[in-house]
């Protein structure tokens, strides 16, 4: 994710960072290179030369604080002002105080309206009861389409009689049905249109009307930059949009649509497509999203992640065997599915803070098929040698590689990555007794 305009302002800050004093000319070099990072990120011209006027004034005006470098107070102003320019604060999705709430999602063919409205769906289950409501009409194969994310995600289906082509009775029957069975969250997806397109949109405008929605969401595209804000645009003047939805985010390396659309159309983005699973769904948060571009992670994205994916009961049987020192090649599988839960790990990655250090690690290219080994094998031992690795000697291994179809070799590999670990557990342990962490401790 905004991988390209991410390395552009990497190579600008570190070339201000060997600096002991920078003087405006400095300043005035470093402006330029990020005027052309965004630029080159398909952000808005005349967006780009007031982001980048305001930063000049701050920067050459601000007094230099005797805590951090000239250098550190210039990045400090960037990630403030590019937070300003994607809305300062988290615009939460609103959620009627009388059931049910509703939400519609308009948008281009093509723009990921069908999997966005599955996805809000699993968002919006924890705690309540979401109904999908398929009224995308034009597109022969949405109406089955949403109803198989329905029954993967186990949420309510509502779609058309057989034969039928007006979208605009369809949204009242599903409030009638949505009432009837107790659904709270009611979700309508529509057909793809042009703006352009005024029989499609006189549509669209007559199922608000009937609709009356808590929440009408424009689906973009954010890998189409520029004219996403167009359409952004069009949208809104017509039918009044109250936020945003950036899908497939996470293909998107420049950034252009996240950047400018909040400030251009003064609609939020409230949530944004990052994978292609139903639960791939992220908060827009300006800050985290200006922390990432900036490369400082997101640490509160990380947590979420880790909330999702973490079992309660394993995560109190890990504190315990670190506690009594006793951390098992099962605690270990255990920690491994977990990891796996959060999605592929050079994304998880992406959110740790590490700036420049990142793009090492990018380079250690990262192995997911190496974790499924280490798995087979673990899986392949019984659960004595889970518990007593002490006892796996020669012929336990051989037998270990066969059934985990690797080799000898992965078995040692595997041994030995568990005492890595385990010492560093218990260290873990004596530091979490003693109230603090060893040092040199990563995250996992």
């Amino acid at each position: 994710m905004f991988d390209s305009l991410k390395d552009r302002l990497e190579g600008v800050f570190k070339g201000l960072r060997g600096k002991g004093k920078l003087t405006e000319q400095d300043v005035g070099e470093a402006l330029r290179e990020v005027r052309r990072a965004l630029l080159e990120a398909d952000v808005n011209y005349k967006l780009v030369k007031d982001l980048v006027g305001r930063i000049r004034e701050r920067a050459v005006g601000r007094e230099v604080l005797d805590s951090i470098t000239p250098a550190q107070q210039v990045i400090s102003i960037v990630y403030e002002e590019l937070t300003n320019l994607m809305g300062s604060e988290h615009a939460t999705l609103q959620v009627s105080p009388k059931p049910p709430t509703t939400y519609m999602l308009v948008g281009l063919q093509g723009s990921g309206k069908t999997t966005s409205c599955a996805k809000l769906a699993a968002r919006m289950s924890k705690g309540h009861k979401p109904l999908l409501v398929a009224c995308d009409l034009q597109r022969p194969a949405a109406v089955e389409q949403l109803r198989t994310l329905a029954e993967k995600g186990g949420f309510g289906f509502f779609g058309p009689d057989e034969g039928e082509s007006d979208p605009v009775p369809l949204v009242k029957r599903s409030l009638r049905y949505a009432a009837d069975h107790l659904y709270d969250v009611v979700i309508l997806d529509t057909a793809g249109r042009l703006h352009v397109d005024e029989e499609l949109m006189a549509q669209l405008r007559q199922m608000k009307r009937k609709l009356q929605p808590t929440e009408t969401l424009l689906v973009l595209d954010a890998m189409t930059g520029q004219e996403a804000v167009q359409v952004a645009e069009h949208f809104h003047s017509d039918m009044e949009l109250t936020g945003l939805v950036l899908s497939k985010l996470d293909g998107d390396a420049r950034g252009g649509a996240a950047l400018a659309v909040r400030s251009v159309t003064g609609v939020p983005v409230k949530l944004a497509g990052v994978g292609e699973g139903i639960k791939d769904y992220e908060t827009f948060d300006p800050q985290r999203m200006a922390g990432r571009i900036m490369g400082m992670g997101d640490v509160e994205g990380l947590m979420e992640k880790v909330r999702d994916a973490t079992d309660q009961k394993d995560a109190t049987k890990l504190a315990e065997s670190i506690k009594k020192d006793r951390f098992t090649l099962e605690d270990l599988l255990s920690q491994l599915e977990q990891l796996e839960k959060m999605g592929p790990l050079n994304k998880v990655m992406e959110m740790l803070p590490m700036g420049g250090q990142m793009k090492q690690l990018q380079n250690a290219e990262v192995d997911p098929q190496r974790l499924k080994r280490i798995r087979a094998v673990i899986q392949s031992m019984t659960p004595r040698e889970r518990r007593k690795p002490e006892i796996i000697k020669g012929s336990r291994r051989r037998r270990i590689a066969n059934g985990s179809g690797t080799s000898v070799q992965m078995v040692n590999q595997v041994l030995k990555q568990y005492n890595q670990m385990r010492g560093m557990m218990k260290k873990f342990g004596k530091g979490a007794k003693k109230g603090k962490l060893p040092k040199n401790m990563m995250p996992f």
